[in-house]
């Protein structure tokens, strides 16, 4: 990747949440975060691929965010706040 241009490098990071209760109800939704990777790792909050990617709208890597502000626009989060909503309006 280090020969990669900058408009290049971009990233995608998806989450399926589902959720089968017993009586057969199923809910299934997804999450995602966007953004692009740098060119060297860059903070020491979270693992994996938090050092080398920066959100779309962010000038810090994942790594370098708040724990807080982090989970708040994960593809995690994003997933599982759908599938609450889901859940919410389940009747």
């Amino acid at each position: 990747m280090k020969d990669v241009a900058s408009e290049l490098r971009m990233a995608k990071f998806v989450c399926a949440a589902a959720l089968a209760l017993p009586d057969s109800c199923e809910f299934v939704t997804a999450g995602e975060i966007s953004g692009s990777l740098t060119f060297s790792p860059r903070g020491t909050n979270g693992f994996g691929y938090d050092p080398i990617f920066m959100p779309a709208g962010y000038e810090i890597t994942t790594a370098e965010m708040d724990p807080e502000i982090k989970n708040s626009i994960s593809h995690r989060a994003v997933a599982f706040r759908k599938l609450a909503v889901m859940l919410a309006t389940f009747k």
